[in-house]
């Protein structure tokens, strides 16, 4: 790797430029956010974890397009979310009547807490100016949560909404796009800033998959470069 230098220009040349420097990049990153389509705007969402990627390739490309392709994964060991509470009941008909037999009601919802690992991460590295290097990128992962999520039901009590086969899972997953920026406060130290729309998905793995279409999260964190 070229020896780094006191410039802003050489600062982000070491972490991203020369044909010798495909570096390696490791930090630490907090996310959160909220919901942000129809019924989730009220959901919210936090998270720390761990970032790790490599450069895989030297810069190419043309004009503001220039930059280089990197892999990354993220674990987040600590998340949660943070829904609305309601009450609703388990509902099964009687047998060979129209009547419904239903449990008392009960709350759902609240706070769930799980485990996220985004395993693929697909980022592009513009070649940025200075101290300055963004970046835009793609990623899929996996959510598990202590409960299923998010909760499923409703106070007006129905077969569909309350019936023995109701409920959401405990695995979700988690395709998501963002943009954000590296900015190199020394040689290979950058803090960094983002933001991802995140949609959250059973897959219909599990009865009912009422997911997040869509949240806004932002994040930042602070990443050494080898």
């Amino acid at each position: 790797m070229v020896a780094a230098t006191a410039s802003g220009g050489q600062v982000a040349a070491n972490a991203f430029g020369s044909e010798r420097s495909r570096p390696l990049e490791y930090g630490v990153i907090v996310q959160g956010g909220k919901g942000f389509t129809d019924n989730r705007d009220d959901f919210k969402f936090i998270m720390a974890g761990i970032h790790a990627g490599k450069v895989l390739t030297d810069d190419f490309g043309l004009g503001v397009l220039k930059g280089n392709f990197e892999y990354a994964v993220e674990i987040f060991p600590f998340w949660q979310s943070y829904t609305p509470k309601f009450q609703r009941a388990n509902c099964v008909p009687i047998t060979g009547s129209t009547v419904i037999s239903c449990s008392g009601l009960y709350t759902t919802g609240g706070t769930y807490s799980g485990v996220s690992v985004t395993p693929i991460i697909l980022r592009w590295n513009f070649k940025g100016t200075g101290k300055f290097v963004p970046w835009a990128q793609g990623a899929g992962g996996l959510l598990w949560t202590n409960h299923k999520y998010p909760a499923f039901g409703s106070p007006i009590l129905n077969l569909g909404n309350d019936g023995p086969n109701t409920d959401a899972s405990v695995f979700n997953f988690t395709p998501q796009g963002g943009v954000g920026f590296h900015y190199f406060v020394k040689p290979k130290r950058s803090v960094d800033f983002g933001i991802n729309a995140v949609h959250i998905s059973s897959a219909s793995l599990g009865d009912k998959n009422p997911g997040v279409n869509a949240s806004v999260q932002f994040n930042v964190g602070y990443t050494f470069w080898k």
